[in-house]
């Protein structure tokens, strides 16, 4: 298959809106062998015109988005998850984006599914993948993007997931000062549903830390989950002795770190 011939068969699906394909979709439409269709898809990759972000599944790149050698991730991310048949949401960091947290730089998009996978890279576009077993059951919203429509969390279950995984969000202090630009817009009765859904220990870290951003007024709902729940008294920092911390009797939590938010 010639390289004409391939690039008019992508200009064709830009021209209908649709910015992603695959080696197989390009040879049942233009009548050549598979391995016709990936040579050709091989060369216009490297010349930059397409990108291949997961095997076999390729992405036309326009004018714009060559010097990152990919569109940014948001513009094909439900497409590639639909290729893969998982399900996910926009998570942690990236979705705190689309809340208003200017904090976060966009140099990784964090996407939550329900098996662990590695991290994608195209071009300069890095996807990391964050595994959760209850995905299914936590809120999330859809959100227009120039080129698909993205599943994310919604606001009250990433202020949630952004302490159960505060690992992967730059540790407590850079959590805390994320839940200090969000806790304004935080819905008491909606950040009460998402908490029914996570580990019992991320509601308790999650109302300690957001009473301590001045968040006290958003958490009345949280307390009376956890009174009710009545649980053991769990660490702030996981995986750090509790002797001798400072108890939080509200949420019982043991402050065993300091946590410094940058206000």
């Amino acid at each position: 298959m010639s390289e004409i011939k391939t690039q008019n068969y992508i200009a064709e699906l830009a021209a209908r809106g649709v910015y992603h394909f695959t080696a197989a979709s390009l040879a049942k439409e233009r009548g050549s062998s598979l391995n016709s269709a990936r040579l050709a898809l091989n060369r216009l990759a490297s010349q930059g015109i397409i990108a291949m972000p997961y095997r076999g599944f390729f992405i036309s790149v326009p004018p714009e988005y060559r010097a990152i050698g990919c569109l940014p991730a948001d513009q094909f991310l439900p497409q590639l998850m639909e290729y893969l048949g998982e399900s996910y949401y926009v998570g942690l960091l990236s979705a705190a984006r689309y809340f208003g947290a200017a904090h976060h730089a966009a140099q990784v998009f964090q996407v939550v599914t329900q098996k662990n996978r590695k991290s994608l890279q195209c071009g300069q576009v890095l996807i990391e993948f964050v595994a959760k077993n209850h995905l299914q059951q936590t809120p999330a919203m859809s959100v227009n993007t120039p080129r698909s429509v993205l599943r994310v969390s919604t606001l009250e279950s990433t202020a949630l997931d952004l302490v159960g995984y505060q690992q992967h969000c730059g540790g407590l202090d850079y959590v805390a000062t994320i839940l200090h630009e969000l806790v304004e817009k935080i819905r008491p009765q909606k950040l009460v549903e998402a908490a029914e859904v996570v580990p019992l220990p991320w509601v308790q870290r999650a109302g300690y830390l957001l009473n301590l951003v001045g968040g006290e007024v958003k958490t009345k709902g949280l307390q009376k989950l956890v009174a009710t729940k009545c649980p053991a008294m769990t660490p702030l920092q996981p995986g750090v002795s509790m002797q001798g911390s400072v108890k939080d009797r509200i949420f019982r939590v043991a402050v065993n770190t300091e946590v410094e938010p940058d206000l």
